[in-house]
């Protein structure tokens, strides 16, 4: 059973520095000791304010008057009608309305600032909330892409890789969710095998399913097999995603999962998913704004029904082609709702979802590297709390990528050397070394170098930083080939962890009853 354990205990970060006997043993290291290593990402820099606290404060009245005059909608769920007429907004028809602070307040009064997820293997928990920040795989593709084989449609091998892949790699916190959509297998019946893949593949901690409340259940009860009833009572086993219909809209799917996780004290990811000039205005003001009050009705809702779940006020926000109406990635206004969503999320005393390593690229290309770097580094300098599509994303995030994975997760390595700021101790000012070298001389092999030569610099695993002539000795490899044989390898390499033989029989017996007391279906 996971032990509760100190916030700041035990948190290594993976870093790139240098190892003894160069690169290649640096690699094999990893590869081989990734699964050891326990990581979640500390933050220690303030984060850029790119608006004044008079400018939040606005963002602010204007969410309060958007719920109060025009309220939000609540799609085939009158349980939610009533559950938030009892707590004191307006309801006419399926509108509620609400009074301008009453969400702030319930959010305020009740919700934690900062949560543990408990993984199966208590050494592998997460704390969520600032300082912290949890990297995350990618969610939801119903395609995957590999160099072999172009793109496809996902199934549940597929599904197990990326289980395996998210496990192995120390720069992934968490095992993540939907990491892609296992089409093989019926649309009313796929949840408990990806569920069971989390479980069964990695000892990281996982999201549940969310499609429909009843499902939301089925994790909730898998999660009391491994974890045990009175645990999860107490404890925080499940992080899951639940989105807005934008603009001003919750549906019974989503809140009605949100439902089942927050009764039995499970985190909620309350998450509007907006593209900008589409399902919301064009402005980052106008995004902030609406994107707010779909949350705070959201997150308002999992403190009515249980005073205390876990919450996190989750933004995506993407702009799209004024053109063709695709969504586009990369692109500054985006990044300015992120920073200004954290700073929101902040003074409502919340963690926060945002960002990740989005593109709309097609493949692993140059377009990909720049638009998942300008949406992962304002995601890291914001300090986001759950970076959900840290690693695959692909086209939009219609396709998991292989080689994307491997390639996002090496650069999300980077997040704890770059947020952990300057280095102000009497080593970090190397003042004696400056001193002691002086004009004209070099300080490879001072004092100094040589003691801080392992660990001077974070290094991406999947660059190639040698000569012309050495990289054309070694196959002239593109990052993509080295990516691809990376992940080859990893799954070659991969050891499953333990599992309690008992709980795993519990579990597939379980699983192989409730399957058979419904027909396949592929409705969703």
């Amino acid at each position: 059973m996971p032990a509760q354990r100190d916030a700041e205990g035990g948190v290594v970060a993976e870093r790139g520095g240098r190892r003894g006997g160069g690169r290649e043993a640096r690699r094999a290291a990893r590869a081989t000791g990734a699964a050891e290593a326990v990581a979640y990402v500390t933050r220690k820099t303030e984060p850029p304010k790119v608006l004044s606290e008079e400018g939040l404060e606005t963002i602010e009245q204007n969410a309060d008057t958007i719920l109060e005059e025009v309220g939000i909608e609540m799609v085939d769920f009158p349980e939610a009608l009533e559950i938030y007429e009892a707590n004191g907004a307006s309801v006419e028809g399926t509108r509620v309305r609400f009074p301008k602070g009453m969400c702030r307040e319930i959010i305020t009064a009740t919700a934690p600032a900062r949560y543990t997820q408990h993984a199966r293997n208590p050494a592998r928990s997460v704390e969520v909330g600032d300082p912290h920040m949890v990297m995350v795989p990618a969610y939801g593709s119903p395609f995957v892409r590999n160099l072999e084989e172009g793109r496809r449609y996902a199934t549940i091998e597929d599904f197990r890789n990326f289980v395996k892949l998210a496990y192995s790699s120390p720069q992934m916190h968490h095992s993540g969710g939907t990491l892609c959509e296992p089409v093989d297998l019926p649309v009313n019946k796929r949840h408990f095998d990806m569920v069971y893949s989390h479980i069964k593949y990695s000892d990281k901690p996982f999201m549940g399913s969310v499609t429909r409340p009843e499902r939301a259940q089925d994790t909730v009860d898998m999660a009391k097999i491994v974890f045990g009833e009175e645990f999860i009572q107490e404890n925080t086993v499940v992080t899951s995603l639940i989105n807005a219909n934008s603009p001003l809209s919750w549906d019974h799917a989503m809140l009605g999962s949100a439902k089942i996780y927050a009764e039995n004290n499970q985190a909620c990811i309350i998450t509007p998913f907006i593209l900008a000039g589409a399902m919301a205005p064009v402005t980052p003001a106008g995004v902030a704004a609406q994107t707010l009050a779909e949350a705070l009705a959201g997150m308002a809702f999992t403190q009515m029904v249980r005073p205390g779940a876990p919450v996190i006020f989750g933004s995506f926000a993407s702009s799209m082609s004024m053109q063709s109406g695709a969504p586009t990635f990369g692109t500054p206004e985006p990044a300015l709702v992120l920073f200004t969503i954290a700073a929101l999320a902040r003074r409502l005393g919340v963690p926060t979802r945002l960002g990740g390593n989005l593109t709309a690229s097609k493949v692993p290309d140059a377009q990909a590297a720049y638009e998942s770097a300008a949406t992962f580094l304002p995601t890291m300098l914001a300090g986001a709390n759950f970076v959900l599509h840290s690693a695959g994303w692909l086209e939009g995030g219609l396709a998991m990528g292989y080689e994307k994975f491997i390639l996002d997760a090496d650069m999300a390595g980077m997040a704890q050397a770059l947020v952990s700021g300057v280095d102000m101790t009497e080593n970090g000012q190397a003042l004696d070394a400056i001193i002691q070298t002086g004009p004209g001389q070099h300080f490879l092999g001072t004092e100094h170098t040589l003691a801080n030569f392992e660990t001077a610099f974070w290094v991406a695993e999947t660059s190639d930083p040698n000569s012309f002539e050495q990289w054309e000795l070694e196959g002239s490899k593109t990052a993509e080939q080295r990516a691809n044989e990376k992940w080859h390898q990893m799954l070659t390499d991969y050891e499953a962890p333990p599992i309690d033989e008992d709980v795993d029989h519990q579990l597939k017996t379980w699983i192989e009853t409730r399957k058979g007391s419904f027909p396949d279906s592929d409705v969703g």
